[in-house]
């Protein structure tokens, strides 16, 4: 199998797992019912900019932001 096939059918792959996993926890989410967390990072230059929906989540991109920007 050439490669390029190969390579188009591990995108095509990845794309139809990622698509299976936000369908599965968006029902997941209307059975049980649930609460939305999330927070982001904006690096601008060496400048981390952290939010976060609560203290625990804008903590926890800290550090992991701190581990990539040190690795």
């Amino acid at each position: 199998m050439e490669i390029a096939v190969l390579t188009f059918l591990l995108i095509i792959a990845a794309f139809f797992l990622i698509t299976v996993g936000m369908l599965l926890l968006f029902l997941h989410s209307l059975r049980e019912g649930g609460k939305v967390e999330g927070g982001g990072v904006l690096v601008i230059g060496p400048f981390p900019i952290v939010f976060g929906t609560n203290q625990r989540i804008a903590r926890d991109l800290m550090v992991i932001t701190l581990i990539f920007m040190i690795a």
